[in-house]
């Protein structure tokens, strides 16, 4: 088994090959078709994130990372053995299926797991994170119900989902209410087209999306965008007001920085909401007492769980949700990607294809 692993922080991808693993107990073992290089990838890459106010930067290891680990948390693989305990249940995968690997496990134990929200479970077991991931050409995952069956969809397509696709549905639902007017995203990368895509096939009216990047404002209106603003922009607050033409109550940040996530609590009217999905980091630098005056919420939202991972691909067939732009790359040139990806030269999302 071939894989690119973390092995010191902020140093190329370490090439490895090992025997390949046999699942045991309820794991099954896929072999890896295509795996997705995400923004959080470089977090992990670097060791940690930035927290602002002076503040130690919050490490890997507070967040029980250890090296050396394989990265890839976007993967589609083709199953290929199940281990003895491997139950297949009714409607799951078989042996030469084509399934999506959900990453974001808990340990399945605790209230939280329990109601479905391993997501934000305190003892998690994401893959490509606490465990080896999708930079590889196998990957094990610990029990058949976190694969979901394809049915056709190209691998490459679909392999965003996982990630970009869940973060940004699950950050949608939560302003479900509101999708019948503008609302303002920050950021036109992957996560930003992605929720394009994904506002127009839940029925939303549009959104203005804010990004410094005049590449990335291009893609965003081709599209759909309502508008397109210059985050840095002096009068960037005036235009998306005039864009809104209505008083704006839901924010979507898929960036996170202190400038991003200030202008975002600036535009909105009162009773609005901040949806914060962004991890680049700093610190928030709002008027504490104006959260209470305009009766703000400000809400955190960590990717997506396993239902909402089902549903959105279920969207994505029925309302034959657009594809975001990926730019597939063979496996040995991960280090190249993750470069790309951290010097802004992608737009979508780069896709690992093991040969």
């Amino acid at each position: 088994m071939k894989s690119f692993k973390v092995l010191e922080f902020n140093e190329p991808l370490g090439e490895v090959d090992e025997q390949t693993p046999q699942p045991t107990g309820t794991q099954v073992l896929i072999r890896v078709k295509a795996a997705g290089v995400c923004h959080s990838d470089l977090h992990i890459w670097e060791g940690g994130y930035e927290l602002g106010h002076g503040r130690k930067k919050l490490s890997l290891k507070d967040r029980g990372i250890t090296l050396p680990r394989t990265m890839g948390h976007e993967t589609v693989g083709e199953v290929i053995a199940f281990g003895p305990d491997a139950q297949q249940e009714a409607g799951g995968v078989k042996i030469g299926d084509i399934a999506l690997a959900y990453p974001w496990i808990g340990c399945g134990k605790c209230a939280v797991c329990l109601a479905g929200d391993e997501n934000l479970c305190l003892a998690p077991r994401c893959l490509g994170v606490h465990c080896d991931g999708g930079y590889s050409d196998h990957l094990l995952v610990p029990h058949p119900r976190y694969l979901i069956d394809l049915k056709g969809m190209d691998p490459v397509i679909a392999a965003p989902y996982a990630c970009s696709g869940v973060t940004t549905y699950s950050a949608l639902k939560k302003i479900e209410s509101d999708l019948g007017n503008p609302i303002v995203i920050f950021g036109a990368g992957g996560l930003g087209l992605m929720a394009l895509e994904l506002l127009k096939a839940m029925g939303g009216k549009g959104a203005i999306v804010v990004d410094i990047d005049a590449r990335k404002r291009e893609a965003a209106i081709k599209a759909g965008a309502l508008a397109a603003v210059d985050g840095n922009a002096p009068d960037a607050l005036e235009q998306l007001a005039k864009a809104a033409g209505q008083p704006i109550l839901s924010v979507i940040d898929l960036v996170g920085t202190p400038s991003t996530t200030q202008l975002g609590f600036d535009v909105l009217s009162k009773g609005g909401k901040l949806i914060m999905v962004g991890l680049f980091g700093g610190g928030a630098t709002w008027a504490l007492p104006l959260i209470a005056m305009k009766a703000l919420t400000i809400q955190g939202s960590y990717v997506g769980n396993l239902r909402e991972t089902k549903e959105l691909l279920e969207l994505v067939r029925t309302k034959k949700v657009q594809p975001i732009p990926t730019s597939p790359m063979p496996l040995a040139k991960a280090n190249a990607a993750l470069n790309d990806l951290k010097d802004g030269k992608l737009v979508g999302r780069a896709i690992l294809t093991p040969g």
